[in-house]
């Protein structure tokens, strides 16, 4: 969406950075929904023994869902309030021609000042782009000399530029593509209550891929296998092999039996509650510094030891909804807090609309703080009021 949004802000005259990191924001906030929305959620309902303790996709989607409709009402208000202020920082005044001149300036003499002269050659390519970036200046001036009595293309005659420049060119494969995304959504759900399906959410989605690549009738696999994310699927094996040997040396033991001390001092009808709020807002700050991904694979074992120490005796589910709160929606926290804010970044900055760490801390980290007590409040009444724990 990142690249989109930026065409559509230059079209619409808008500086795309504050639209980006809205983007962003909202984007943890509904991957926290489901099972699949969110790295963190896909680790915790994979887990075998949260599967064995009756939390599948289903009943894992139900409890989040309702949460996040909550949350998202109240921080889209929230976001409202910060973004009143900032109006006239959105809006450009320029022309979106000259936009998109100036950025391309940009990216070029970004591209020349990261060439470091030792050769010949390298000095000459560096010529090159300098002459560029002088040439897209010149061009830039004449342009601003000559718009000044110009008018502006209104909004419906750039939306058909747009529709006519970026039209769908395989609707036959945006169908199949369409058919196969509906039938692997729906398995997901149908997994839940069917328990001779011996499949797990990792194999569904991967038959689903082969199912598309032979319906498309695409023959160059290789160029599609390149595409794969290769290094992170092996970051995560290896994580899992860390956390496990993490756990045979009894380190996870150990910090399971901290907390448990720590949540065993209070009153027995309070334990719930502080459980609750320690995993939630420990989860939030911890994953706006670092990544929420090992973190949930650490936490994981925590919590359940947590449901199993009897001299606690609390569920396991409000622990879970707590972890996977606090993991998902502080991410927003910082640039580095999930994965989505660091490619969003990359991109913003490939087009020539980066942003800062403090830029998006300004704007990230009130709004994780205004969801994570929001979702605080959503599990204190679900199930310190209610009771909904089963």
């Amino acid at each position: 969406m990142a690249p989109v949004t930026i065409r559509l802000c230059e079209v619409l005259t808008i500086d795309p950075r504050y639209i980006l990191i809205a983007e962003v924001l909202f984007s943890n906030i509904g991957g926290t929904a489901t099972a699949i929305g969110d790295p963190p959620n896909v680790i915790i309902v994979s887990n075998q023994e949260i599967k064995e303790m009756g939390i599948d996709f289903s009943v894992f989607t139900l409890h989040m869902f309702i949460g996040i409709v909550f949350v998202t009402i109240g921080s889209y208000g929230f976001l409202r309030l910060m973004y009143y202020y900032k109006v006239f920082a959105i809006t450009n005044e320029e022309p979106s021609d000259i936009l998109e001149l100036k950025h391309e300036i940009e990216i070029w003499r970004r591209a020349s000042s990261r060439i470091m002269v030792a050769t010949r050659e390298e000095s000459m390519v560096k010529a090159l782009l300098q002459q560029k970036v002088a040439v897209l200046e010149n061009l830039v001036k004449k342009k601003l000399y000559t718009s000044r009595r110009k008018v502006e293309k209104d909004f419906k005659t750039s939306l058909k530029e747009l529709e006519k420049k970026y039209k769908i060119t395989d609707k036959v494969l945006l169908v199949k593509s369409s058919v196969v995304l509906g039938i692997v959504i729906v398995m997901f759900f149908i997994h839940s209550f069917i328990t001779g399906l011996y499949l797990g959410l990792g194999w569904i989605a991967i038959v689903g891929a082969m199912w598309l690549l032979v319906l498309s009738d695409y023959h160059d696999l290789e160029s599609i296998l390149h595409r794969v994310e290769w290094a992170t699927l092996i970051f995560f094996a290896a994580l899992f092999v860390l956390m496990e040997a993490l756990t045979e040396l009894g380190l996870i033991d150990w910090i399971g039996d901290q907390v448990s001390t720590l949540i065993g001092m209070v009153n027995e009808d309070s334990r719930l509650a502080v459980a609750i709020v320690l995993i939630l807002w420990v989860s939030a700050i911890a994953s706006s510094f670092i990544d929420n991904i090992p973190f949930t694979t650490a936490m994981i074992p925590v919590v359940i030891h947590l449901a199993e120490d009897p001299n606690l005796n609390l569920p396991l589910r409000p622990l879970v909804w707590s972890l996977a709160f606090g993991a998902c929606l502080g991410g927003n926290g910082t640039l580095i807090g999930a994965s989505c804010n660091v490619v969003c970044a990359g991109i913003a900055e490939q087009h020539g609309y980066g942003f800062t760490f403090v830029q998006f801390f300004k704007l990230g980290f009130p709004m994780m703080i205004v969801s994570n007590i929001l979702a605080m409040v959503y599990l204190l009444i679900c199930h310190v009021a209610i009771g909904w724990n089963d």
